[in-house]
């Protein structure tokens, strides 16, 4: 009897195999790390055949776990979004490394764009703004510098695929070419209305038609697994990217619910329901889900450095040996003694989209100690968030509360402080683990497990974290945030 969804969570710096059973409770797990290169300044890439082969091996590790291939009733994926490869169609070999999202190399593309006036253009057909972060121009950079992949293009013979697509090609032994619409919406290629591929976007970013794959729903047939790979053939039942799979796995599908995911950056996702959003204030309209006949779509802002910041305070400062250690150092203190951070390692996301901000320090005096920076460099994650919700609400958006996830959101200090700080409620998931989960109920769906409206009253919460911070301090720690903030962007 087949028991369980087998989920890829195919993140930036490691692979997941996770097995779900009919009540989306997580079974077997096995995780792989991957590296990443930084050959230039701003180039982030990662090996294709690395991506492939550590997957391959958490799945089949998983699958064992499971009792064999008898067990796996489907496959669905999540993957990071915008990291970009292309690969010959006949052999599945690469043209060159996988473009990590992270990447900035085309900066300079960009900039030639905006000079001739296409910004707005790309903006209203896509919901996205014109920047490296997504992959036409990453494409557009592999067939003018890898050698053989223009010509294959013009032969048409190369494939581009973010790495649901490069996936499902190797799953399938190439018999499938294919992307999800949530995938596809962070191309800037895609026309978003339409959820089709836009021949205008093509021309302005100069990315010929045959490389493109088709587009899907989230939750649908996207063919079977190669029946060589693991035994017999599976079928692959959800592909969707992980931001918006952790939108779905936090139960955010109802109109105005949603979900910010603390990871190496922050993303806060909200669902417009059926109304597509349009922003004043540079935050990007994308789609949010398709599935069980539903087409729902979402406002994002994205914060470069929050789990970031953690991993620097530990590594190159040595404030702290773990991560966990920010809880207790935090709770330690009164007040945060007036030290701000602003972590713009590599500029500042949305709302405020300054890349040539850089990080700072502020408030320090002789009695700050390590703890007040740490305890900084958390509350720059909720002062951050806040910023996001009140751009969201500008556009139209209201969040009544929020649904978090991500490594951050095992400290239960922090949870607190961004509930005072965004005077919102806080909602914490049972489990932690939302992208896999997500694209788990996307699967479920397809099997008539459970329905999304289903998964939305059934999801499990661990805990909720009321607001409870006095409103003139409330109001104080804004204006230092703000002055500090000001500070960074007009260094």
């Amino acid at each position: 009897m087949s028991d369980f969804i087998l989920v890829i969570d195919e993140g930036t710096t490691s692979t997941r195999a996770i097995a779900f059973d009919k009540d989306l409770h997580a079974g077997p797990v096995a995780q792989s790390e991957i590296g990443l290169t930084f050959p230039n300044d701003g180039w982030v890439e990662q090996n294709p055949e690395d991506i492939w082969s550590h997957t391959l091996k958490v799945c089949r590790r998983v699958i064992e776990d499971c009792g064999g291939v008898d067990k796996i009733a489907a496959i669905g994926i999540a993957n990071q979004r915008e990291t970009t490869l292309l690969w010959n169609k006949d052999t599945g070999e690469a043209y060159g490394p996988a473009i990590i999202w992270q990447d900035r190399r085309t900066a300079p593309f960009c900039a030639e764009l905006a000079k001739s006036g296409v910004a707005e253009e790309v903006q209203a057909l896509s919901g996205l703004l014109l920047d490296p972060y997504f992959s036409a121009t990453k494409i557009r950079w592999i067939l003018d510098n890898i050698p053989g992949a223009r010509d294959a293009a013009k032969a048409g013979k190369a494939a581009f695929g973010t790495v649901d697509s490069f996936l499902l090609a190797r799953l399938t032994s190439g018999r499938e070419h294919s992307t999800d619409v949530t995938n596809a919406s962070r191309t800037s290629l895609m026309d978003l209305a339409a959820s089709s591929w836009s021949t205008r976007l093509c021309e302005i970013f100069g990315i010929p038609w045959s490389v493109l794959p088709s587009i899907a729903s989230t939750g649908g047939s996207f063919g079977e697994t190669d029946k060589d790979l693991f035994g017999k053939a599976i079928p692959i039942l959800s592909m969707v990217g992980d931001q918006q799979a952790a939108l779905v796995g936090q139960g955010c599908v109802k109109t105005g619910e949603a979900k910010i995911t603390y990871g190496t950056g922050a993303f806060l996702v909200a669902n417009t329901g059926t109304e597509l959003p349009v922003s004043k204030n540079r935050l990007l309209a994308t789609t949010g889900f398709q599935a069980q006949g539903r087409l729902n779509w979402a406002l994002e802002g994205s914060i470069f450095n929050a789990g970031t910041v953690i991993k620097w305070l530990r590594d190159e400062l040595g404030l702290i040996s773990q991560a966990a250690e920010t809880e207790e150092m935090a709770s330690s203190l009164d007040d945060n003694g007036g030290v701000y951070f602003v972590p713009a390692f590599t500029g500042l996301g949305a709302p405020h989209w300054a890349p040539d901000a850089r990080g700072q320090i502020t408030g320090l005096s002789r009695g700050t100690r390590a703890a007040h920076i740490v305890r900084a460099g958390l509350e720059a994650g909720a002062y951050q968030t806040l910023d996001l919700l009140n751009a969201f609400e500008s556009d139209g958006c209201r969040v009544d509360e929020l649904r978090v996830d991500g490594g951050m959101a095992e400290n239960d200090w922090f949870l607190q402080f961004l509930a005072d700080i965004t005077d919102r409620p806080v909602e914490k998931p049972e489990y932690p683990e939302m992208t896999a989960l997500g694209a788990a109920v996307l699967a479920a769906g397809e099997l008539g497990w459970m329905t999304l409206d289903e998964w939305h009253e059934h999801r499990r919460i661990a805990s909720r974290f009321e607001p409870k911070m006095d409103a003139d301090k409330r109001e104080r720690n804004l204006d230092g945030w703000k002055t500090a903030l000001s500070g960074a962007i007009n260094h």
